[in-house]
């Protein structure tokens, strides 16, 4: 990687990376142990000693452009052995959390999430607020209806969730392109950025560096099967459009139906792989670093979209109108608030990490180590 030789302190950073998680940052004596349990440290890049010293620094700038802050799983074997507790790994998560504020676009938005300790009556309630004024006044709230596209009229599903989720991908478009340009300033890249990303894929639907961890081992899994159920999700949300409107399958859709089943499983991934982070963040030994308020929101919200899909469903059985149509509106809201903070939750770590990955093996010298580990 290029050598910096710009010194621009910022004590702001400093204080901004103590306040979301690296409080104990500046305890680290540059012992160097951290970097010697890293399985992703190498004889050239002494991760992630290099960086905690950034950090104590308030070397904002130096840390943007720096593509292993987000090679970091967190699997806290540096935290572990660390002398000093010092905690590495909640430094390294800090650092990423303000990247992806300083990012964002718009700004604002990745402010409030970056705050959704605060702001989440804000991020959870405009959502659930719009729904309510949007049904409220077509009329739907006074028609309670298990068939719920007799309560909510998918034109108004299309005419929300079309829009959000292109919002979502312009800003999340615009967040990467940024951080690439950054990168590039970090390091010179050469090579096909197409033909670095399919082994870099290979290794984030493998899930493979998580099983070099040795202190959160177990969050390979609950990150795979909680990965894996949305992309069912996505493969049963994209079934439905042609069954409804090409091969006219009438809704609801009967148990047995196979892009019923889908979803269901689906459903099953979600709930498992979130209840599995949140007692992995629950884990009060602190193997798994520090949960802050941004953690919490996001796990929270994936809790609370699969919780009320699942007693959506539930309802129907249970032939409870009233009840099953009020879910469907906090399950409409969760999943609009899903959707729209995408590009500044902990989901955007799947953007920029990739990224990431595909950079360090373009920058890495031919034939380098960096090559066949990254």
């Amino acid at each position: 990687m290029a050598t910096d030789t710009n010194i621009a302190p910022s004590r702001e950073f400093r204080d901004e990376v103590m306040r979301r998680g690296g409080a104990d940052v500046a305890r680290c004596y540059q012992c160097a142990t951290c970097s010697s349990v890293c399985e992703l440290a190498t004889e050239a890049n002494p991760f992630p000693r290099r960086q905690v010293l950034a950090a104590q620094w308030g070397l904002e700038e130096r840390l943007a452009k720096d593509a292993s802050v987000w090679l970091c799983h967190q699997c806290n074997d540096c935290t572990a052995r660390c002398p000093r507790d010092a905690k590495p790994g909640d430094v390294i998560q800090a650092i990423r959390g303000i990247a992806i504020e300083k990012l964002a676009f718009p700004s604002f938005m990745g402010t409030l999430v970056a705050r959704a300790d605060r702001t989440w009556p804000l991020l959870l309630g405009v959502p659930l607020l719009f729904w309510v004024v949007l049904l409220g006044a077509s009329g739907s709230l006074t028609t309670a209806s298990l068939v719920y596209h007799n309560f909510v009229p998918h034109k108004f599903i299309y005419m929300v969730f079309f829009p959000v989720t292109g919002f979502a991908t312009v800003a999340i478009l615009i967040g990467a392109w940024r951080f690439w340009n950054l990168l590039g300033k970090g390091a010179a890249r050469s090579g096909s950025f197409l033909a670095h990303l399919v082994p870099v894929l290979a290794d984030i639907v493998t899930h493979r560096r998580f099983a070099s961890c040795g202190q959160t081992v177990s969050r390979r899994w609950a990150h795979f099967i909680l990965v894996a159920g949305f992309v069912l999700a996505a493969i049963a949300s994209g079934l439905i459009i042609p069954a409804m409107y090409v091969f006219h399958v009438e809704l609801p859709i009967a148990f047995w139906n196979p892009m019923k089943l889908l979803g269901n499983l689906a459903a099953a991934c979600l709930a498992v792989g979130t209840v599995w982070l949140i007692m992995n963040r629950m884990d009060h030994t602190g193997r798994t670093g520090k949960a802050t308020g941004y953690d919490w929101f996001f796990l929270v919200v994936i809790a609370v979209v699969v919780a009320t899909g699942a007693l959506v469903e539930v309802e129907r059985l249970a032939a409870s109108p009233r009840a099953g149509c009020l879910l469907y509106i906090l399950h409409l809201a969760s999943v609009t608030c899903l959707f729209g903070t995408f590009p500044y939750s902990k989901f955007a770590h799947m953007v920029y990490r990739t990224l990431a990955m595909v950079h360090e093996r373009m920058a890495a010298p031919a034939g380098s180590s960096n090559q066949s580990v990254l």
